[in-house]
């Protein structure tokens, strides 16, 4: 048995802890109803209480939520005014108007190229990119997606719009070509659509249901059911998701296998009426500076590993908030390669990384995660 003195250990343990205090906050974008225009963006804490207004001033039916954290702003897209509106990150002030002239922008992505992706439910649906000022490439897409309402990029940056009176989900690649329809049976209505490893999950307004397909469209079953008006969707680092339901007014929470959990904002609660878009934030309060970055800074999320101390195997986790290049190894504390766990494009996403320490002597270990000139690290402690 390897032996640590009671100091180190007690050392070792304040550290972990600094390493892992996360501050949460949980953003729900309140589309309300034709009679209660304009619509809000309300934030709550980890629990789903203490609910506040976060922004209620210039907004038009909104849609979609968007942080970007170097530039301190929060985008929001309205359906009715065709405009993405940007706001102070700490306050919700309004600051103006980051576009416009869109024909009823609904979700909002940020690519693996670092831009700002934006669908359209109305004119030709083409979807529509953007530099993170603000500045219009025009449109991406080759062929449009009416009534187009969610976005996510497989493994192999192909780009895929659900449409939500097609019915269907069509296909890009990564230049924007048009692959075709990828799916066009077993949808209702779908809205949000994201990737689940390579497994494709749609989650469908009409039938009440989250839809797994694998990577050839064909439908596996049913992921969730039970749901109502169902749109907007996010995760916890542990695998949790929260999903709005516009029948109930509420937003629901689901564990990592699709189990209901509980109501985790009650149905009206600060006036919400139909929550369509939810943004969870999760910052480490520990260390407010993590320096210069590729990414947004909370697009990539080092997590841990669990257990912590370990003998001889544990798990690594990491989120991205969108698609990106990444890498994840373990040096030992002199810098010596230890192992390459993963290297090129992930998913957005939770992801759990085995590790297995089996070949070394006990003592601290160091996770690197790394992005292009972002880097997260983390310390692990082996216990023989």
């Amino acid at each position: 048995m390897f032996f640590l003195p009671g100091l180190f250990v007690a050392a070792w343990l304040c550290l972990a802890t600094a390493l892992h205090v996360h501050a949460t906050e949980i953003f729900i974008c309140d589309a309300g109803n034709l009679s209660t225009l304009p619509g809000q963006i309300l934030r709550v804490d980890e629990n789903g209480e203490n609910a506040q207004i976060f922004i209620n001033s210039n907004l038009s039916w909104p849609q979609d939520i968007l942080f970007l954290d170097e530039m301190q702003e929060v985008l929001v897209s309205n359906f009715n005014s065709g405009r993405i509106t940007r706001y102070d990150l700490t306050t919700g002030g309004y600051l103006g108007n980051f576009a416009t002239g869109l024909a009823n922008p609904t979700r909002m992505k940020i690519g693996a190229d670092g831009l700002l992706y934006v669908l359209q439910w109305g004119g030709n649906g083409t979807v529509r990119r953007y530099e993170l000022d603000g500045t219009s490439l025009g449109a991406f897409t080759t062929a449009g997606v009416t009534s187009g309402i969610g976005l996510d990029w497989d493994a192999q940056l192909n780009l895929y719009v659900s449409s939500y009176y097609g019915a269907t989900v069509r296909r890009f690649d990564p230049e924007g070509n048009d692959l075709g329809l990828f799916i066009q049976q077993t949808l209702v209505g779908p809205t949000n659509l994201w990737f689940a490893g390579s497994e494709l999950r749609v989650l469908d307004y009409n039938s009440g249901v989250v839809s797994r397909f694998d990577e050839d469209g064909v439908w596996l079953g049913s992921f969730i059911t039970g749901l109502g008006q169902a749109e907007g969707v996010d995760f916890f680092a542990n695998g949790q998701i929260l999903i709005g339901n516009g029948l109930t007014h509420s937003v629901k929470l689901f564990d990592g296998t699709g189990a209901y959990v509980r109501e985790f904002v009650a149905n009206g609660t600060a006036g919400l009426i139909t929550p369509n878009a939810i943004v969870i934030r999760e910052t480490d309060v520990s260390v407010p500076d993590r320096g210069p970055t590729g990414l947004l800074p909370t697009s990539l999320e080092l997590l841990g590993n669990w257990p912590n101390p370990f003998n001889p195997s544990t798990t690594i986790e990491y989120r991205l908030r969108q698609g990106a290049v990444v890498q994840l190894t373990v040096h030992d504390l002199q810098g010596g390669l230890v192992a390459l766990l993963e290297e090129g494009y992930q998913a957005a996403g939770l992801r759990r990384v085995p590790f297995n320490g089996s070949a070394l002597a006990s003592g601290v270990y160091l996770i690197t995660l790394r992005s292009g000139s972002d880097l997260r690290s983390e310390r692990m402690l082996l216990l023989k």
